[in-house]
């Protein structure tokens, strides 16, 4: 069996069709994404030009300062994409910041100590944008949905600050619904993985032709790291966000 698979640009150029089928839907129920649509196929394919050369300098310079580097940009720019999805949150870059750096050492970190890969940019650079990537999202979300809740919330959350609540029992009700939102995305595909779709790196390795064994093994272990790094991302992210709604002497702020 081939343990590599080619892809030319004329096939790459072929699927565009399918972008062009997403974007008449768009226009033909008038959803208004066909500049969304034209404008996320641009980015990517420019982005993932880009992104593939910077990987082939670093794995040929095999440095671990490098991929250091590069996870950090990826924090970097995740904490502000992220950002911008909950705007109702004040302050929300610091949070992100720390949760994606929290949520990308701890779970690389383990997975190295526990020899499950190696320490070089092969095995973590894609394995660190997977879980950046994803702690991103459920953080977003789950800061997203802690800025509707602490603004649906706020005639409670002044009323138990009135019976000499804390700001964090106060707010923990709010803390408890963002963090499930911004898990359970990942919880419930993990639960249908297998049944319903294959997963990304699964369908790679056997569209290469590695053993399907392999491919099952791989992805678990992928599956795994990325539920601890969501869970970790968004604990932290709420954590430390819920308190920039509250000021020093625990009262709601005016937002």
């Amino acid at each position: 069996m081939s343990t590599s698979i080619h892809v030319s640009t004329g096939q790459v150029a072929a699927t565009l069709a399918l972008v062009a089928l997403a974007a008449a839907i768009s226009l033909w129920r008038k959803a208004d994404l066909e500049r969304d649509i034209g404008i996320a196929t641009l980015r990517s394919f420019v982005q993932l030009t880009a992104i593939g050369y910077v990987i082939t300098l670093i794995f040929e310079a095999d440095t671990l300062w490098l991929v250091l580097a590069l996870l950090v940009v990826m924090v970097v720019f995740g904490a502000l994409t992220a950002r911008s999805r909950a705007k109702k949150v004040p302050g929300a870059f610091w949070p992100l910041l720390v949760a994606l750096a929290t949520a990308g050492a701890t779970t690389l970190g383990l997975v190295v100590a526990l020899g499950v890969f190696e320490a070089t940019a092969r095995y973590l650079v894609p394995v660190g944008g997977m879980v950046i990537g994803n702690a991103m999202t459920a953080s977003a979300v789950a800061l997203n949905r802690l800025g509707d809740e602490m603004e649906d919330s706020r005639g409670r959350i002044e009323a138990t600050l009135a019976l000499g609540a804390t700001a964090t029992e106060a707010a923990a009700p709010s803390v408890r619904r963002a963090l499930r939102s911004g898990m359970i995305a990942l919880v419930d595909s993990t639960k249908t993985t297998g049944l319903i779709f294959f997963p990304g790196t699964m369908v790679g390795m056997l569209l290469a032709g590695a053993d399907p064994t392999d491919a099952v093994r791989l992805q678990l272990i992928l599956l795994y790291a990325l539920l601890g790094s969501v869970a970790i991302a968004g604990l932290v992210a709420t954590t430390l966000a819920y308190r920039n709604f509250f000021t020093p002497a625990q009262q709601l702020r005016e937002l």
